[in-house]
């Protein structure tokens, strides 16, 4: 799929997150927005191998949200890819629904853990990435952490078992914007450079700019053809809140729905980003 065709539909998941956090009333638009163009590259780049027809085929990768409060972006990328309606996103938050603040395995097709404790999403990514193999099956597992995440030292744990178990069908994707709920990442508990951290453990590593889908997918995909017995981290720099001029770089809206008069400027702003470049 060309580029722009894909940067169209990253547009039009943000205003898809927009919507349905503003219909909720509540939920995290800043880490969402920030990781779009990632999961653009994963499943509409042709990196990920996935079926929304046949959610647990067994030759399929697996994509693992740690980043458990980001499941906006998540729901809006699997209802892009087919997985439920669209329509069911306006369901985010509300009583009965299968669209929940966190992801849950066990009412979502596509979604393959349940997340939303920080730190444990690589853990969890690692034991797929080892049963795999012991059973000798095709398949990579991407997972997705925030910045902040890597304060948590349950991470380094993982960090430790993958290099040590040869887990080189493991790529662990860091959506570095820099901000958590309580500000800049460096002012809350600063982990340094992460890159250097990963490979001090043992993990290949590189960083790509995370609104560069092109870039993105050409690094996800060489990771791929390479097959190496190292696990792979890719630092993605991002923007939080990126798309909305002013939401970006904003800790503040990490976690807050906007009202109906900024969800409307919001949308105006990014259908207007759609016109421009189409």
């Amino acid at each position: 799929m060309h580029t722009d065709s894909l940067e169209r539909i990253a547009r039009e998941m943000r205003c898809n997150v927009l919507s349905m956090i503003g219909e909720a009333g509540s939920g995290h638009p800043g880490g969402s927005l920030s990781c779009i163009d990632i999961l653009t590259a994963l499943y509409f780049g042709g990196v990920l191998k996935h079926n929304p027809t046949d959610p647990d085929m067994a030759e399929r990768d697996r994509f693992i949200l740690a980043k458990g409060h980001a499941a906006p972006a998540l729901y809006a990328t699997l209802s892009k890819a087919g997985y439920f309606p669209e329509e069911e996103l306006k369901t985010l938050r509300k009583l009965g629904s299968r669209l929940q603040g966190h992801p849950d395995s066990s009412l979502v097709p596509g979604v393959e853990v349940s997340t939303g404790s920080l730190g444990q999403g690589l853990s969890i990514s690692c034991g797929i990435a080892c049963g795999l193999q012991l059973q000798n099956q095709p398949g990579y597992v991407f997972t997705l952490m925030g910045d902040g995440e890597c304060e948590e030292g349950q991470v380094w744990e993982a960090a430790m078992f993958a290099a040590h178990r040869k887990l080189g069908n493991l790529v662990a994707i860091v959506d570095g914007n820099g901000l958590q709920i309580d500000g800049r990442v460096q002012d809350v508990c600063n982990p340094e450079n992460i890159c250097n951290k990963f490979a001090a453990f043992g993990w290949e590593t590189c960083e790509v700019d995370g609104h560069d889908i092109g870039a993105l997918i050409d690094t996800l995909s060489k990771i791929k053809a390479a097959d190496t017995n190292s696990p792979h981290l890719v630092m993605a720099h991002t923007v939080k809140g990126k798309g909305v001029s002013f939401m970006e770089d904003e800790a503040g809206w990490h976690g807050k729905a906007p009202n109906a008069e900024q969800l409307k400027a919001a949308l105006d702003e990014l259908h207007t980003e759609n016109e421009v470049t189409a």
